[in-house]
Order: structure tokens, then sequence, then C-alpha cells
């Protein structure tokens, strides 16, 4: 009788209308991950300094953060196939939310070294969670003629603009009362985006119903039902480029150690990069939808360039590689995203999300220890290895460029 009720309830659940049209949706998933945004990029942009202030070196530094990268990136080789073999994509997402924003605001209690730099690999796991489920129903909300490159273009430009109030608030609290001040009002803007997340739950029960209601096909299902070799050719592009691509935390470890700036702008410098990521992403979402997959070499010169300007000492050139920085995320965490929901079958997608990143945070993870560790011997060496890993990269990026674009002719 019980298992007869809750088909029931699921039957009728999924019965019931989407009461939001799809760009409506972006835009307010938008704002949810807005919301999140404001809680754990507020919290990135001070992981570095704050885990020196318990004792953490360059090279901690950048394995933890590269740790806590690799756990939202690799861990979704399981979400992403559980989000395809289950369909419940708003559960997952839900409890991905929840895991990010009670874990930040935790860092408020530390007064130890490792659980802290466990609570910071926790927020990351909570990416993990919610991230291939989230992607798959805004690829699902795009196919209804809104536009791949503009879906997740929008979205994530909702999403960094929390990225950037997110660190100027935790620079005003730090600033007021220090770094746990920072990390506990972060719980405010958490509880906002699980309400947001409640009611958008309710109002579009069914996302996939927007797909289901565009009469297409799905281009690479009906060409071959496999994943193409261009999208392993395209992952690893992604890797070798993320391999030379420094985080945050090794970044404001930099202007904390050699004082390049105050403690109290480091948060600042995060909240123009997340700034510079917002426009970079409606910039590149355009290009993508008018000549797809070539428009994005622009990320290759910015993200070699980061280490140049943002590993001196000079606190102009180091304002300008916070937003050269800021620029080339922005394009990683929108069009490439784009990319990839073009490039497998649609039934696939968590899974397809979850082997792409894979690779990407695996190369992160190995990239940002690397760079912790040359940076603690000489800036140059950091320069030198960007430079190669970026060259190579591009020459990995020609027959992608040449051929036909994922996703596009």
């Amino acid at each position: 009788m019980t298992v007869d009720k809750s088909m029931q309830v699921r039957v009728d659940e999924g019965a019931r209308p989407n009461r939001l049209s799809s760009l409506r949706f972006v835009l307010a998933f938008g704002v949810v991950s807005m919301l999140a945004d404001f809680v754990y990029e507020g919290a990135r942009a001070i992981t570095g300094p704050y885990l020196a202030t318990l004792g953490a070196s360059a090279a901690l530094v950048g394995f933890v953060t590269g740790v806590g990268e690799a756990f939202s990136l690799v861990l979704r080789l399981l979400t992403g196939p559980l989000s395809d073999r289950t369909g419940r994509h708003w559960a997952l997402s839900i409890t991905g939310y929840v895991l990010t924003v009670v874990s930040v605001p935790l860092l408020a209690l530390t007064t130890w070294l490792w659980p802290a730099a466990g609570l910071v690999i926790i927020e990351r796991f909570g990416k993990a969670v919610r991230t291939p489920a989230r992607d798959t129903m805004l690829a699902q909300a795009s196919s209804s003629g809104l536009g791949r490159g503009k879906a997740f273009a929008v979205h994530e430009a909702l999403d960094q603009s929390g990225a950037l109030l997110g660190p100027l608030l935790v620079a005003a609290m730090i600033a007021i009362s220090g770094y746990r001040a920072g990390f506990a009002v972060l719980a405010i803007p958490g509880a906002l985006a699980l309400l947001t997340l409640a009611w958008l739950r309710r109002t579009v029960p069914r996302p996939a119903a927007y797909e289901t209601s565009h009469h297409g096909t799905d281009p690479v299902a009906a060409a071959d039902g496999r994943w193409p070799g261009r999208f392993w050719l395209y992952a690893a592009f992604t890797a070798v480029s993320m391999a030379g691509f420094a985080t945050f935390g090794v970044l404001s470890f930099h202007m904390h150690a050699r004082q390049v700036l105050p403690d109290g702008l480091i948060p600042v410098t995060y909240a123009a990069a997340m700034g510079a990521a917002a426009l970079a992403a409606l910039g590149s979402g355009r290009l993508y939808d008018q000549i797809g997959l070539r428009g994005l070499v622009i990320a290759l010169p910015l993200s070699a360039v980061v280490p140049v300007l943002s590993f001196t000492t000079t606190p102009v050139l180091v304002w300008c590689g916070a937003v050269v920085w800021g620029a080339a995320m922005g394009i990683h965490e929108s069009t490439l995203r784009a990319a990839v929901a073009d490039s497998v079958p649609a039934h696939r997608r968590g899974t397809g999300y979850g082997v792409f990143t894979a690779v990407y945070g695996l190369a992160w993870l190995a990239g940002s220890t690397l760079i912790g560790i040359l940076y603690g011997h000489s800036v140059t060496a950091v320069v030198v290895f960007t430079l190669a890993t970026h060259a190579l990269a591009l020459a990995l990026f020609v027959p992608l460029a040449l051929g036909r674009s994922v996703g596009r002719t």
C-alpha cells in the first residue's frame, strides 16, 4: 500500500505542468546560483590567506584548493551517471546546494588547519553532487529555441554576479571584525538560496518537458549514438589548458605572503575577477552560438598571461591579473559547458559532464599543486610552465578549429 501511494505521488508530480517559460527558468536558476555563489565565492576569495593564518604553506594551499576543485570535478564521474540513471535531477541539485551553504559558514568556527581544509573540500563536494543534474536541466531548457550558448551564458552571468557581491561583503566583514565574521555572514544568502530553490522546484517540476516540446532531434544520437572522438580531443585540450591555470587560492596567497595588497582588499580583487567573468561569459556565449567552438581560442592567451601579471609585486598589475583570470574563468565555466551539451547524446548528458569535468579536474589538481610548488622556488618557473602548457593546448585546439566545431557545422 505504501509503495502504491509513493508511486501515485510521483505520477502526480510528473503530471504537474511547468509554470515558467524556459528563459524564466534559466533566469530563476541563475538567481539560485547567484545566491549560492555569494556564499562559496565569498569564501574562496579568502581561502588562501585564511589557510595561511592557520599555518599553511603556498604548496599546501595549492594542494588543498586543487583537491577541492578535483573533488568538485572528478566526483562527477559518479554523480553524472547517477543523474542519468535515476532522473532525480532536482534531488541531486538540492542536496548539493545544502552541502555548500552549510559547510561554508562552519568555517567561522574552525581554529585548526585540517578541519578548515576539510570544510573547503566538503563545499566543493557539494558542487560535484549538484552540477551535472543542474546543467542537464539547463541544457533541457536551452533546447526549446533559447540557444545553448545564450542559456549557459545568462546563467553564468547571474552566477558570477553573486561571486562579485560575496567577496565584497566578506571584505567589509573582515575590515570590521576579521575572517570569522566574513564566513559567518554568508549563512544569510545561503538560506535565501535554499528557499528560492524550493520555490523553483515546485514551480518547474519537469524541466525535461522543455526539451520534449521542441520538435527537433538529437544530432549526436542521430548520427552515431556514441560519443565522437572529437569529444575526447576537446576534453584533452581543456585539460591541458587547465593544467597551466592557477587557482585563485594561489594568487591570493601571493598577495598576502608578499604583502602586495592589504588582506581586506584581497577579496575585492576576487570580486573584480568575478565581474570580468560575468561579462566574458555573456560575450563568449553569444560568440559560440554564432561561430561555434572556434570562438573559444581567446581563453588561451587570457590564461597564459595571468602569472605574468598576478605574481608581480606591483598592485596595478596584480589587479589586472585578477581581472584577466576572471575573464578566462568566465569562459571556462559557461561556454565550455555549452559545448559539452552539444557533443554527447541528450540522454547521457549527466555522464558526459561527469567524464569531461573529471579529466578537467585531474589536470587542474596536478597543475595547481605544481604551480604552488614552482611558486615556492621561482615565479619565472611558473611563467614558463604556464606558457608551455598553453602552447600545447593551442596545438590540440587547431584540429578542433579547422574541423567541424563541437556541436556546430
